[in-house]
């Protein structure tokens, strides 16, 4: 059997599966029955900076419109500040899952503003954090924003993060990146310690009988898994962050890939999703199965052994392989 403990942003894991964010962070037992099918570390769902203050604000005014609405009003309509706004809730959830899992807990931090992030961040670690993962996606809908100014302003975010803690701080990153390894060079400089990749954003589709947006979330397959596998394996040995894969992963062989790629741990969610926390008990299987099989005794021989670097046939993950592909498919047809 192959050894399947591993070191992520310091934190000694049983396993490199994780539950990844999700709805599952509300439901304890369901927690529960992943750590105990193997889980490695849990990471919570985002705390949304954007979301936090739209609820200040609201309660804010609703009470203080109020309150001086006649004489009598104060007796008994209270000042907003008596009330528990904010992180509160999302600090206590913290708290719980740390007392209730024994692994380690990663908080999730999705902001828009410096002030935000860093503020929210020192309440994460003072909380008891083992670590932070700071989601990074700023939506450029300015046309005089560019490309630079975009990733310089993520860049000091997640420099003035890593200055506030003293936590590991792991970046979720889009794919969206034009020159990605100079990008991750910037958030290694900036002091991260880990990267995930990627983030699957929420995009919405139309309803046109109703003409209007429909809100709804699409779970992953794992036909999004050789987007991972290909900015993993092109980063691996060209940056000293840590990686996980997250996206795409719904089996033993897809977590399988995502090691040999290069990722550290393998985030899993849609896949616990839809069949619970025994998938996780399956993947871990599988996993273990398909490694002793390749003959590796321990995840770091197996990390990184089809990257880039490594690959007998390097080229196919550039765009040389590209252009055989199409003329291969065309030849075919």
């Amino acid at each position: 059997m192959t050894e399947l403990t591993t070191r992520w942003l310091g934190l000694d894991l049983r396993s490199p599966l994780v539950v990844g964010a999700s709805p599952l962070t509300d439901d304890l037992e369901a927690l529960k029955a992943c750590v105990g099918a193997g889980a490695g570390a849990v990471v919570m769902h985002s705390l949304f900076e954007e979301q936090l203050v739209a609820e200040q604000m609201a309660a804010h005014h609703f009470i203080d419109s109020r309150i001086n609405m006649d004489a009598e009003a104060r007796s008994f309509f209270p000042e907003s500040d008596v009330f528990e706004m904010g992180s509160g809730s999302y600090l206590k959830r913290l708290d719980l899952l740390q007392d209730a899992l024994d692994v380690p807990v990663i908080a999730s931090l999705n902001g828009i503003s410096s002030g935000g992030w860093t503020q929210h961040a020192r309440e994460l670690e003072d909380a008891g954090a083992a670590a932070i993962e700071l989601n990074l996606y700023d939506l450029a809908m300015d046309p005089s924003d560019t490309a630079a100014t975009l990733e310089q302003r993520q860049l000091e975010v997640v420099r003035s993060v890593v200055e506030q803690v003293t936590i590991p701080v792991s970046v979720k990153l889009s794919s969206f990146y034009s020159a990605l390894p100079a990008f991750v060079a910037g958030v290694e400089a900036a002091g991260a310690r880990g990267l995930v990749l990627f983030n699957r954003f929420y995009q919405p589709d139309m309803d046109l009988d109703e003409l209007e947006l429909s809100r709804e979330v699409v779970l992953s397959s794992n036909a999004e898994l050789p987007l991972r596998l290909h900015g993993m394996a092109m980063l691996f040995n060209r940056t000293g962050l840590e990686m996980a894969a997250s996206g795409g992963v719904h089996s033993g062989d897809d977590a399988t890939k995502a090691i040999l790629s290069g990722a550290t741990v393998v985030q899993l969610v849609s896949a616990l999703l839809v069949e619970g926390p025994s998938a996780l008990g399956r993947i871990t299987g599988e996993l273990n199965q398909r490694l002793s099989t390749m003959g590796y005794r321990n995840l770091a021989e197996a990390r990184g052994a089809l990257s880039l670097d490594n690959a007998p046939n390097a080229g196919a993950w550039e765009r040389l392989n590209y252009a055989r592909l199409l003329h291969g498919w065309q030849s075919v047809q």
